[in-house]
């Protein structure tokens, strides 16, 4: 069975999200800026409980297309988790924790797709 397409994967992630009542979805390009992924997913629950279920959520929707290998790590405490299907990077947060890592600084430059929260993508 060949792998589904990068971006069958992205619009499960963000349906996923968006299903999920994510905060700040932003999603990053990172094809042309390094080789580890296409694109950049970052997202906010409201608590730990509810980054736990939207990463059970993903990691099966992802297993369920059928990307083969899914790494999963943070998900024991859930206040950062790190969800890496290959292409595609999601990382979720509680609010204080995203703030204090502000991944969206480090890659978004020109190259973010969508963003939930216009702020964010223009830097503000």
């Amino acid at each position: 069975m060949n792998p589904p397409p990068v971006a069958k994967v992205l619009d499960l992630v963000e349906t996923t999200l968006e299903d999920d009542k994510a905060d700040q979805v932003v999603v990053i390009e990172l094809a042309g800026k390094t080789e580890i992924a296409d694109y950049l997913v970052i997202a906010s629950g409201t608590s730990q409980r509810h980054v736990g279920a939207m990463t059970d959520h993903l990691h099966r929707g992802i297993k369920g297309l059928g990307v083969k290998s899914v790494a999963v790590e943070g998900d024991q405490q859930c206040d950062w988790v790190l969800i890496d299907a290959g292409d595609i990077i999601v990382h979720l947060f509680r609010p204080e924790v995203r703030e204090f890592y502000n991944l969206e600084k480090i890659w978004a430059t020109p190259g973010i797709v969508s963003d939930a929260e216009t702020a964010i993508g223009a830097g503000v």
